[in-house]
């Protein structure tokens, strides 16, 4: 599925008169909920897109900032703005239940969901998690060049000077050796990403960095006391969070043991890999739905 035909398959919801595009398969009250990274959207998942939507309702939406969301320049884009807008998402379509497939940035937003469920703060539950890769430890976290300039005070500045070619070339980097995007593939990456003046905001999404040293107790902590059935699926070679983030994974949460581990798949195991994590990805579901 290109990016037009993901676009055009998709609505809008309004938060604070602001756009924000969602894709839903079909209306229910209870959700398959993917949550994508930075600086890509939502477009990440349309690989695996069909093959899940046979098996249940699925909702992926794209982060405000980021994708075919509205991009405005005066916005505090912290994590917790996001959840709220995530949180407005879910209780206007009437959802009471997800089950949550995350990436990168959309970790850290289920550690926040997770917290606010310890605060019972959310009107919806949250019944699983698969995590895919993604910083979880600001200890573990080996950001790229690109991201290092980006949170740095000459920050603004590279959004909106990094060269098309840079741009992919600082993605096409943290995918695995032999499953590199194509140049088709590259070309959505920045399209998106450039779509309503992207560049312009790109410093200011990158700062759920710095949030993650800040809210490390909370989100860590949220982490630690979760207690719905979660799965980890991890491509070891992804050089930000790739086999040094299980390794702490490991330390940090040692009774979470249900980890998968894909030698040489980079920091989209979705896109590199589809057909594994949806086998995966079903084995998971399906044997915890017989103990719902």
């Amino acid at each position: 599925m290109n990016l037009s035909e993901w676009q055009r398959g998709g609505n809008y919801f309004e938060y604070q008169d602001l756009p924000i595009f969602y894709r839903l398969s079909k209306k229910s009250d209870e959700v398959l909920l993917c949550l994508h990274g930075f600086p890509t959207s939502s477009h990440d998942y349309h690989k695996i897109w069909d093959a899940l939507t046979e098996k249940f309702a699925v909702l992926a939406f794209d982060m405000i900032g980021y994708g075919f969301s509205a991009k405005p320049v005066n916005f505090d884009y912290a994590t917790f703005n996001q959840v709220d807008i995530l949180q407005n998402l879910l209780e206007s379509l009437q959802i009471k239940k997800v089950q949550i497939l995350a990436h990168d940035y959309g970790n850290t937003m289920t550690q926040e969901l997770l917290s606010r469920a310890e605060e019972k703060r959310l009107k919806f539950s949250i019944e699983t998690i698969c995590f895919m890769n993604g910083a979880l430890f600001p200890e573990t976290h080996r950001p790229i060049l690109a991201q290092k300039i980006l949170i740095s005070p000459f920050g603004f500045l590279f959004g909106r000077l990094i060269s098309d070619s840079k741009f992919k070339q600082s993605l096409a980097s943290i995918f695995g050796k032999n499953t590199q995007p194509n140049e088709k593939e590259l070309d959505e990456f920045l399209q998106v990403f450039k779509f309503n003046n992207g560049r312009k905001i790109a410093h200011k999404l990158i700062r759920y960095m710095t949030e993650r040293e800040k809210y490390r107790e909370r989100w860590v902590g949220a982490l630690q006391n979760m207690e719905q059935p979660f799965r980890f699926i991890n491509g070891l070679a992804d050089r930000v969070s790739g086999a040094h983030l299980v390794k702490r994974f490991r330390e940090v949460v040692p009774h979470q043991t249900d980890i998968v581990e894909l030698a040489e798949i980079g920091h989209f195991p979705h896109f590199e890999v589809p057909e594994i994590v949806l086998e995966k990805l079903f084995e998971f579901l399906e044997s915890n739905a017989e103990k719902r």
